[in-house]
């Protein structure tokens, strides 16, 4: 059985839930609760380092051996007692969790479903893997709100080959959401050091306790972000690896300096209006994007390496943006910004783009001043497929671009790619070309191949004139059409409410005024 496989079956129980009454939205965290007592169970019966075990009367055998309401009781006390847990780190899991499941025989044929998976397979891709896998389903189901959690993996793996997070070195997500960027740093990580056995003892216990940190606000996310690095083996400090907060309030600003930052902020603007969302910062701003993008290059320590998504308005916004982009390129080296294509993220027609940095430079990570000299752009949006579930974005559309950018973590150098020029992907362009645009990143040069150029148009009375006939010829088509359905009383209502919408004579009363008239 593939992994995908089950994910499928997992995603399937989510029918049993809906007989229950459950809504749509709620399908992952309830199904999550009852498969992470599933999961850590049969972690701990393959013999893995996995030192979070459940206490007992918590663990799966204590629901498989009972049925009825009995069961369903014992399932809901369950929840209570793991939410009061002396570990902080289960009692945070487990925080205010209860199930809304109303049917004994639907908790029954969620545990039998479960049971009949096979967790052989399972295991060898990883359960953590498997539990990624299921809210990666859910954020692809468009009715469901999770989307927006969730940034696409092809895309976070390649930010990740691109940065190159070290063993040793501190990461943040201060948008942490369910923790996709903290986890495939970890996997980079485990992947160049042997799983962590090229490390001693001190250098895997800072893996595993002190490494990551990420920031969530949203209590239920941070729920599935906790267990979901559990079961990659993250276990972070007493409140594990993703802390419950704002990173744009006092939980952001009390945080330390890291080597890196990986993150993909929501969109939007900040709850209350025009307001700063942080004393803090230097340019206060309600814009969400804005005030992330600050606390992640003031979080840098020197020579410190970022990778952020952001949407468009973020690289052409005037006013406070314009200071932002200004402070961003005298403190940091801006080197790459690579604007992604639409339909890759769940919420549709969101523009985006990844901007890549260092704090100081390579020289001088020190340095505050005068750090961007030159930022390379590479175009994949241009002449790009439309994604969606039909044209699914993969690893393969960012391979051109990761070979562009080169081995060098801290941006592309100019002999790492073939082609420069207008008609290149990616191009390279001065701290002075971009003062002269006012200081926007919103950098264009390809032109779609669909697309037309305004001074090739016709003139517009042209175009009206075109449009008019065609709407002319629709009319006359839908006349035929309902004449021919027998509707002919109506087409003449509507001919007749028409000519007086647009101040025109019926033909029957100008032909009678001719007639007058001669």
């Amino acid at each position: 059985m593939t992994h995908s496989d089950i994910v499928q079956k997992l995603w399937n129980l989510c029918d049993v839930l809906r007989d229950d009454g459950i809504n749509y939205s709620d399908y992952v965290t309830e199904l999550v609760l009852l498969l992470f007592i599933k999961m850590e169970y049969e972690q701990a019966q393959s013999g893995s380092a996995f030192e979070h075990r459940l206490p007992e009367g918590a663990r799966w055998p204590d629901l498989t051996g009972k049925s009825g309401l009995v069961l369903l009781d014992h399932y809901r006390q369950m929840l209570l007692d793991l939410g009061k847990n002396a570990d902080p780190l289960l009692a945070a899991i487990y925080a205010d969790a209860q199930t809304r499941l109303k049917e004994p025989r639907h908790l029954e044929q969620l545990i039998k479903s479960l049971d009949a998976i096979d967790w052989f397979s399972a295991q060898r891709d990883g359960l953590g893997d498997l539990y990624e896998g299921l809210l990666e389903k859910n954020a692809s189901e468009t009715k469901s709100g999770a989307g927006q959690y969730f940034t696409p993996r092809p895309l976070i793996d390649s930010i990740i080959r691109c940065i190159k997070p070290q063993a040793g070195e501190t990461i943040q997500d201060p948008a942490a959401g369910t923790a996709g960027f903290l986890i495939a740093a970890d996997a980079y990580i485990k992947q160049h050091t042997d799983d962590l056995y090229e490390l001693n003892d001190r250098e895997r216990a800072f893996q595993r306790n002190q490494a990551f940190i990420g920031v969530e606000l949203v209590s239920g996310t941070r729920r599935l972000a906790l267990m979901n690095t559990l079961l990659h083996g993250m276990e972070g400090d007493a409140e594990g690896v993703v802390h419950l907060g704002n990173a744009l309030g006092q939980t952001g600003a009390n945080l330390a300096k890291v080597d890196v930052i990986l993150s993909n902020p929501p969109f939007g603007t900040a709850k209350g209006g025009g307001g700063p969302t942080r004393d803090d910062l230097t340019f206060p701003t309600s814009n969400k994007q804005l005030a992330f993008l600050q606390h992640i290059y003031r979080g840098l320590k020197p020579g410190g390496r970022a990778a952020v998504v952001l949407p468009d308005n973020v690289l052409f916004e005037a006013g406070v943006g314009t200071d932002v982009r200004r402070d961003l390129m005298e403190k940091c080296n801006l080197h790459t910004i690579l604007r992604l294509p639409t339909g890759i993220f769940y919420a549709q027609g969101v523009k985006t783009n990844v901007l890549f940095f260092q704090k100081g430079t390579q020289e001088n990570p020190r340095q505050e001043q005068g750090c961007t000299q030159r930022v390379w752009v590479y175009d994949l949006r241009s002449n790009m497929p439309s994604f969606g579930k039909r044209t699914p974005f993969g690893a393969g559309h960012l391979k051109a671009f990761e070979d562009a950018y080169g081995e060098d973590a801290n941006g592309p150098r100019a002999e790492n790619v073939e082609g420069i020029g207008e008609l290149s992907r990616f191009r390279v362009f001065t701290r002075e070309q971009i003062k002269e645009r006012g200081d926007s990143l919103d950098i264009t040069w390809l032109k779609d191949a669909d697309s037309l150029d305004a001074a090739d148009l016709p003139a517009p009375e042209v175009l009206a004139g075109e449009a008019m006939a065609e709407l002319t010829e629709a009319l006359h088509e839908l006349e035929e059409l309902m004449k021919a359905l027998g509707a002919g009383d109506e087409v003449e209502a509507q001919k007749r409410l028409m000519a007086e919408v647009m101040g025109l004579e019926q033909p029957q009363a100008a032909s009678r005024q001719v007639g007058e008239r001669g």
